[in-house]
């Protein structure tokens, strides 16, 4: 061949796993019951493949996190991208959204790294100090910033953790599909939302994944330029592209200027590269601001970003999922099952109790959404939401996206602090450890408070029952 192909070789089979994966979904009641997405289907197709079939003829799954790693960061700038939201009222609904899923950042940090003391001090020594935090990484971020921040545990010196924390995110992707049909079922069984609410599960929409022939469909996006002179999905995507250079370029300087301080300014631009996509983020919202004083804002469609992030979420599952090596999660499958099921069993309990006494509307529905958010992904929320609400009738979903701007602000020292048990490891200091701890505590007394500010004379309203009725 006179041209590379590995890139349309690993895209196209990539491709080819998520439309059997959508034939099998819209044909399997199984995967219907249970809602798994498409994209999850598709990584569990290829996770034996990229293991054992297809290294047999020189392809391995090297590409796959590099491939993740990329569309974590274009999934942030698409987003950052999109005009801001100015929707009056309802501030209660949309800060207990930010606060629940900040609380899980801190529960779940805590939870993870007090299991890691328990396995190193007792059948697992060996055990890198930071294994805790890819429950929160996994769970309550997603497998881009499972893979990138493990990844980057390789100046510590620690090998794996980039596949551990897929394996996370992977496992927190099953619990959040299976936990959330339960959640449901059980919410109508104890009489938690209306009965007329189950029957939209019956839509087959829902089930299958596709909409049925003839039916209205959504608007998907809408065109903002002429497409004689440049199509909209064009312009918008160029210009994700374009603020990914821009982030490159930006990082790259950031670590020429870090590297004159010396060795400590050198290995923390390294480090930076691991959480790229903050700076993404924050290019993303630079370029925004550089549209709007040229006052051509406009043309950057929320809808089309929309579509933008979806196909890099989509694509980033499907080979995060298929990048996990079956080899290295066998080394470290009772503490990822412990830690796993523990944290998914936490988050069960708490966001129900929570979720009943700091909202005043919809209190269901945006319970299940933070669940499905707080395990998987914005799109495992999103699936569990139109289980009950298929057309996103109810205010829940844009709520949620009003909060992800307040979240991912307030979630930046959290990120910023991730590696500080990788420190302990490498150095054998534990104070780093404990930092590590106290940033886990600060997020959670910050949430508790917040709680009590939000929820105020319903916070501990008949504490021993896990759903708070007193509320229509």
């Amino acid at each position: 061949m006179l041209f590379n192909w590995d890139f349309f070789i690993h895209a196209g089979i990539i491709s080819a796993a998520l439309l059997l994966a959508s034939f099998i979904r819209s044909r399997v009641r199984f995967f219907q019951r249970f809602l798994i997405p498409n994209s999850i289907i598709a990584g569990f197709i290829l996770l034996p493949l990229f293991n054992y079939v297809l290294p047999l003829i020189g392809m391995n799954q090297d590409f796959l996190g590099e491939f993740a790693y990329h569309l974590l960061s274009i999934s942030f700038i698409a987003l950052t991208l999109r005009p801001p939201f100015k929707r009056q009222g309802a501030r209660r609904n949309i800060t207990a959204t930010a606060m629940g899923i900040l609380s899980q950042f801190g529960l779940q940090a805590l939870l993870g790294l007090t299991f890691t003391w328990i396995f190193i001090h007792s059948f697992m020594p060996d055990l890198f100090h930071s294994f805790g935090l890819l429950l929160p990484l996994g769970y309550a971020q997603g497998p881009g910033q499972a893979f990138a921040i493990g990844e980057g545990w390789k100046l510590f010196g620690i090998e794996n953790a980039g596949t551990v924390g897929l394996t996370f995110a992977a496992l927190g992707f099953i619990l959040a599909s299976f936990g959330g049909i339960f959640l449901i079922n059980y919410g109508v069984k104890r009489h938690w939302i209306s009965p007329e609410y189950i029957r939209s599960i019956k839509g087959p929409d829902v089930r299958t994944g596709i909409y049925p022939k003839g039916s209205e469909l959504p608007v998907g996006s809408y065109q903002t330029t002429q497409p004689e002179a440049i199509d909209t999905l064009t312009f918008n995507v160029v210009t994700v592209l374009f603020t990914y250079l821009m982030t490159y370029l930006f990082l790259h300087g950031l670590g020429f200027l870090l590297g004159l301080l010396g060795e400590a300014g050198s290995e923390l631009a390294t480090n930076l590269w691991g959480i790229s996509f903050i700076f993404c983020a924050m290019m993303g919202m630079l370029m925004r601001k550089i549209f709007a004083l040229f006052k051509a804002d406009h043309i950057l469609e929320s809808r089309t970003l929309n579509r933008v992030s979806g196909i890099s979420v989509d694509l980033m599952v499907t080979s995060s999922i298929a990048a996990i090596s079956i080899v290295i999660v066998a080394q470290y499958w009772i503490p990822i099952l412990v830690v796993g099921i523990a944290g998914a069993a936490m988050t069960l309990a708490i966001i129900p109790w929570m979720g009943s006494r700091a909202f005043s509307d919809h209190r269901f529905l945006r319970t299940l959404l933070i669940f499905g958010v707080s395990t998987g992904t914005l799109s495992t929320g999103l699936a569990l939401l139109r289980v009950l609400d298929p057309e996103f009738e109810t205010p829940v979903a844009s709520d949620y996206t009003y909060a992800s701007g307040m979240t991912f602000v307030l979630a930046i020292p959290f990120i910023l602090s991730i590696n500080f048990s990788a420190e302990a490891y490498k150095t054998g200091n534990m104070m780093w450890f404990l930092a590590a701890i106290g940033v886990a505590l600060a997020y959670i007394i910050g949430a508790f408070l917040w709680y009590l500010g939000i929820a105020k004379g319903d916070a501990f309203a008949k504490s021993t029952k896990v759903w708070f009725e007193g509320k229509s």
